[in-house]
């Protein structure tokens, strides 16, 4: 006698939340913590999850307790035998599997192409996955200036990588004048980025010295019988492969930069 119930909800489908298996390196969120990291393992029936800072936890292989990509999953153990071997990518990190990030507020500034290409070249991969933006200057002497325009913020840090950044120099008298908490400014010993890479990567005992008052860069190429600085530096970045051809105090400064720009507020 009666229709149709008007005010009835009609029933939807419920969403079916795909399986994916818990391969090494996997990035992935606990949906109820929020811990984002890369698999590493298995134990007591729990998936092992590390993140970027090498913090381990075990969560239970529940239904959808994951979210991939931002969707919620279900991780299944692979089969055996299955496991491929870990990869690492130019700096050392483990090479995940996860799609790059929307940019960061944050950022780390280089001085100039050069800084930016090197960086890219072993720490890329890395940057990239965090969601961090290198950007090159031309030079530092407008560096407080351009911190103050930046206007860096707890949810927008800066760090910049500065060249020859030693004792009573030029460029440690500027990076004085930055005294924002947002903001660290790291560097390395060496006058150009150039010398940051090993010299024995180009077939040589070590970087030349240049007298004070001629051009580096010109007197390097002069040194070792290159024409035109454009050419030795396509050898030199040529020759990087990864974080191993290159000298420490540089490597350490990047780490320290990522570390900083990528902290949680």
């Amino acid at each position: 006698m009666y229709g149709e119930d008007v005010l009835r909800q009609p029933i939807r489908p419920r969403k079916r939340i795909p399986e994916v298996e818990a391969e090494p390196d996997l990035v992935v969120e606990d949906a109820g913590s929020g811990f984002c990291g890369a698999v590493v393992g298995f134990e007591s029936g729990a998936v092992v999850l590390e993140d970027r800072f090498g913090k381990r936890r075990l969560f239970p292989l529940e239904p959808a307790a994951f979210l991939l990509d931002g969707e919620p999953v279900t991780l299944v153990r692979p089969a055996a035998g299955q496991q491929p071997a870990r990869r690492f990518t130019a700096s050392g990190s483990v090479a995940v599997r996860s799609e790059a990030r929307v940019a960061r507020a944050g950022r780390i500034w280089v001085e100039g192409i050069h800084d930016a290409a090197l960086v890219e070249k072993v720490w890329g991969d890395d940057l990239r996955i965090e969601g961090v933006v290198v950007e090159p200057l031309s030079g530092i002497d407008e560096l407080a200036r351009a911190v103050t325009a930046f206007r860096p913020a707890a949810d927008a840090r800066l760090g910049v990588l500065v060249d020859h950044l030693v004792a009573g120099s030029k460029e440690s008298r500027i990076v004085a004048s930055v005294t924002s908490p947002h903001v660290l400014v790291t560097g390395h010993p060496y006058v150009d980025i150039w010398q940051a890479v090993k010299p024995a990567r180009l077939g040589i005992g070590k970087w030349p010295v240049i007298p004070p008052g001629r051009p580096w860069k010109e007197g390097v190429c002069a040194a070792l019988g290159v024409a035109e600085p454009a050419d030795l530096w396509r050898r030199i970045l040529g020759s990087v492969r990864t974080y191993k051809d290159l000298e420490t105090p540089l490597i350490n400064s990047m780490e320290r930069l990522i570390d900083f720009v990528t902290e949680e507020p």
